[in-house]
């Protein structure tokens, strides 16, 4: 008699995912927060200039007369952030296909909590520039800054709180900072792209065609995959379009679910078993026997073809992501000089539309929104999880922080505006990052802990 795993089976596993992920963007936080602090105080010490020169020192190639260089801060913000982008997609399309958002009674919470997270707070910005008359003419560019949630603070300081918060609020605030992800990318992808190369453009779009067929007739040379995944990158780079949306597109391109039924495993491994058995096998019998090595190459095709080619992927990326790409970005982009021009206009439109969105705006729109999908019935809230829980999550979603400086350094152009919006963000997230503690600590006060 065959054993096919159920519906009942399946749920201890997603847990044991969740939770391994929840605990990584948790521990990673203290290391981006140790980055950042680093990068602030060199930025700011008598050795600022060995800092700024080392973000400025340029890498690259040449071949003949052609050269292909990048300062350290773009190979990061432009090279290793695609890889982050990369995990994110398989995220979003893990949370689409098999989690949260897998279904619409699932989704509506979290979505309408994302999209007010989102909508909102850019509202809050640009209501801010009208107040000051667009003082700063490039400021009105800035309203996608508030729009970020950093899921890896925002889980960070949740999981202070241990088990005295419910499960299902930690799996609803991670479903709503990925959705809020998805949205940001949607933003850097629509708005934050000034001119279009249409001929790097279709190079690009031919390199991922041609992954799709790849994957499509089975190629399983990591190798193939990776030089089309460069030359699909290089491709968007030069077409203009942001290149770390190319890897929101190859994770979307990557299957989340097993290419064999239980079934299909079940029979072929269970026939190469059999035959191992009814045969002398020996740690080196397959040496001289080309069945039994056949019958191993085959038990090993069968298992990779069952083990689902985007979870494996996140599941080796993801710890790469959090303790080393995400930490590198916040130490090569928190360096802020705080010098006496930045502190004497700190504060403009552009900083107190950063403060308003992420620290007002956040809480606001994520509060409204799922006011909204609840009370007309569209959703409802998780189980053991009130408005006061609701509250301090929303509070979390303003720590804006990696995306929020991503977004920065493509809305503005000018150093001083630059400055100015990443400061904002340090100091609205940090803000945003304690209200939310204490409005949660608050919330949880005379909870039990959850079994």
């Amino acid at each position: 008699m065959t054993n096919t795993p159920t519906a009942s089976d399946q749920k201890p596993a997603a847990r044991g995912m969740f939770d391994e992920f929840f605990h990584s963007e948790a521990s990673g936080s203290v290391l981006l927060m140790v980055s950042a602090l680093a990068a602030l105080t060199w930025a700011n010490s008598p050795w600022s200039a060995a800092y700024f020169d080392l973000a400025h020192t340029y890498v690259g190639c040449s071949w003949g007369d052609a050269v292909f260089k990048l300062s350290l801060q773009h190979w990061i913000n432009d090279g290793l952030m695609a890889v982050f982008f990369f995990v994110i997609g398989l995220e979003v399309k893990r949370e689409i296909v098999l989690g949260e958002l897998s279904s619409f009674d699932q989704a509506v919470l979290p979505v309408s909590a994302a999209l007010g997270g989102m909508v909102v707070p850019a509202l809050f910005y640009l209501g801010v520039q009208a107040l000051g008359g667009f003082s700063q003419p490039e400021g009105a560019a800035g309203w996608g800054i508030p729009m970020a949630t950093d899921i890896a603070f925002a889980l960070g300081i949740l999981s202070l709180f241990g088990k005295r918060v419910p499960l299902s609020l930690k799996v609803f605030l991670t479903a709503l900072a990925i959705a809020d992800d998805l949205g940001a990318i949607l933003v850097i992808a629509l708005f934050y792209t000034e001119s279009i190369s249409w001929s790097a453009l279709a190079v690009a779009a031919l390199f991922l065609f041609a992954i799709h067929l790849a994957a499509r007739r089975g190629t399983r040379s990591l190798l193939a995959y990776s030089l089309l995944a460069l030359g699909g990158w290089a491709a968007l780079l030069a077409s203009g379009i942001h290149a770390t949306v190319g890897g929101i597109v190859v994770a979307m391109l990557v299957p989340v679910t097993a290419k064999l039924s239980p079934q299909e495993f079940f029979e072929r491994t269970g026939a190469r078993l059999k035959h191992l058995r009814g045969t002398p096998l020996s740690s080196s019998s397959m040496v001289a026997d080309r069945s039994q090595l056949q019958a191993l190459d085959d038990l090993y095709l069968t298992v990779e073809d069952m083990r689902p080619a985007g979870i494996a992927l996140e599941h080796l990326l993801h710890p790469l992501q959090v303790f080393l790409i995400l930490p590198l970005f916040a130490f090569f982009n928190s360096g802020v000089r705080l010098d006496g021009e930045v502190l004497a206009t700190a504060v403009n439109p552009i900083s107190l539309g950063i403060l308003a969105g992420l620290v007002l705006g956040k809480p606001v729109g994520v509060l409204l929104f799922s006011w909204l999908a609840v009370h007309t019935g569209k959703a409802r809230l998780p189980a053991g999880v009130s408005w006061g829980h609701l509250l301090g999550v929303g509070c979390l979603a303003g720590v804006g922080f990696t995306m929020s400086i991503f977004i920065s350094d493509l809305a503005f152009a000018e150093p001083l505006a630059q400055a100015w919006a990443k400061f904002a963000i340090i100091v609205a997230s940090a803000t945003a990052g304690i209200a939310g503690y204490l409005i949660l600590r608050r919330a949880t006060a005379s909870a039990p802990e959850a079994p």
